[in-house]
């Protein structure tokens, strides 16, 4: 008698317990579904929803307001996407606001955020469909990431075979940095012009103290002195 009134306490609590739980589940299921909240439904047609599932959050804001409640496909290009959003947020979501399709974190679900449009204009309804915007998706972001590796790539194999060309002398760059005739005959014409320069100033300090062109170079030194009592007269102007 003990033992069977043993197992019917036994078999309430399993019961009970299970009660709880299967409430609780019905609870936190709903409540994630949106079924005890006020809602309205409003719509998005997207070209690519990247992998987005019945189910998957809506946010608005930064803040879970909805979920997908049905994805369909409307022509061979456009996915129409229905979202449940909680009726506490209408007042905030205005016609003029964009869905766009993302992911929760790196790896995560993917999930509609909405984005609020200029203020001024009125609130969505129930049904509405509001404007959509695509995002740069992960495989167009690796596609770009290997297309920038591989020119990197064609460009260090490129400047490997340029250094190498000057390590052997080859080429106008190669022949003056690894060609020690090349570098000699550069050095002699630098030589020279720095003599011809020299031989210049010479001829032209000569020429200075001949009688015939003495006076064009002194109304030359007239000219610059009284520019520079000119500058030198301005100057202490200003500082007045």
């Amino acid at each position: 008698m003990k033992k069977t009134t043993g197992n019917k306490v036994k078999l309430g609590i399993f019961v009970s317990a299970s009660v709880i739980l299967l409430i609780t589940g019905i609870y936190f299921i709903g409540q994630r579904q949106q079924l005890f909240n006020n809602t309205f439904t409003i719509s998005g047609i997207f070209k690519d929803i990247n992998g987005l599932e019945v189910g998957n959050n809506v946010r608005f804001a930064g803040i879970n307001v909805g979920v997908v409640e049905d994805i369909q496909q409307v022509t061979d290009s456009t996915v129409k996407v229905d979202m449940v959003i909680r009726d506490e947020t209408r007042k905030f979501m205005k016609k003029n606001a964009k869905a766009i399709i993302g992911s929760d974190g790196l790896m995560g679900n993917q999930i509609v955020t909405i984005i609020p449009g200029p203020a001024g204009k009125a609130q969505v309804v129930d049904n509405d469909i509001i404007a959509t915007a695509k995002t740069v998706s992960m495989d167009e972001i690796l596609t770009k990431i290997k297309v920038t590796a591989d020119n990197a790539a064609i460009i260090t194999t490129d400047l490997a075979a340029v250094i190498d060309n000057i390590h052997a002398g080859k080429g106008t760059i190669g022949k003056l940095l690894m060609d020690s005739s090349m570098a000699g005959t550069v050095n002699d014409a630098m030589v020279n012009i720095k003599q011809a320069a020299g031989g210049l100033n010479q001829n032209m300090t000569a020429a200075s103290h001949n009688f015939l062109l003495r006076g064009y170079f002194k109304k030359k030194e007239k000219k610059a002195q009284d520019k520079a009592d000119e500058e030198k007269k301005a100057s202490e102007k200003d500082k007045k």
